[in-house]
């Protein structure tokens, strides 16, 4: 069974290959890494490739492929799912915030989405073997993540959620326009939508994130 391994830190990607080796599957596995989306874009868009991975387990923050607009794991599933669309994908993040998570569900859809402070060895093997078996495997703050947001139906919007996170990055609303295919005006009725969702009556970018981060969004 060929398994590749996308993650920028060799020591991660030998804890994988070692953890992996205990699986009860009765096939041998067989490792192909990756370090950054150069790499990947290169081996998966290969054409000897195509149907070569049964799994893929990819790592959320690895180094860009900017020439082919690749600057993440992300990025790098769809192009898997692309290019190999049989291929399982499990993607593996340190990130907790659950719209980026919310986010990685509705771009992607992979069979496996995990946090890294929430598994460890056992729970990793569990997550592999239910790929294997055609499940799919969401870890516990994936879980909650998902949970959380479903309540909230009108955040759930893409372009929403992209507001949000560019307002916690710092970006102020003039500069909106510059991210989003949208004008001011129609960003500003986005913002209001917003409000009404979090029972803001009246208040400024500080009050949404304020709020968002009280339901654990960000």
């Amino acid at each position: 069974m060929e398994v590749l391994i996308i993650d920028d830190h060799p020591t991660q990607i030998d804890g994988y290959k070692s953890i992996l080796s205990f699986s009860e599957i009765n096939e041998t596995l067989e490792f192909t890494t990756c370090n950054n989306c150069r790499e990947a874009h290169n081996l998966v868009t290969a054409h000897q490739n195509k149907h070569r991975f049964h799994i893929a387990i990819i790592d959320y923050s690895i180094p860009p492929f900017e020439e082919q607009n690749l600057f993440n794991g992300e990025d790098v599933a769809r192009l898997v799912q692309t290019h190999s669309p049989e291929t399982k994908i499990a993607i593996i993040t340190s990130h907790t915030e659950a719209i980026v998570l919310y986010n990685v569900l509705k771009k992607v859809n992979p069979q496996g989405l995990l946090v890294k402070s929430d598994i460890d060895g056992e729970e990793l093997l569990e997550a592999f073997s239910a790929l294997i078996k055609g499940n799919m495997y969401y870890s516990e703050s994936v879980k909650k993540a998902k949970k959380t947001l479903i309540s909230k139906e009108e955040l759930l919007d893409t372009t929403n959620r992209k507001i949000i996170e560019l307002l916690a990055q710092g970006i102020k609303t003039k500069n909106l326009p510059t991210h989003l295919a949208l004008s001011q005006s129609a960003i500003e009725k986005r913002k209001s939508s917003i409000k009404d969702v979090l029972g803001i009556t009246k208040g400024n970018d500080e009050d949404i994130l304020r709020e968002v981060r009280k339901l654990g969004l960000i």
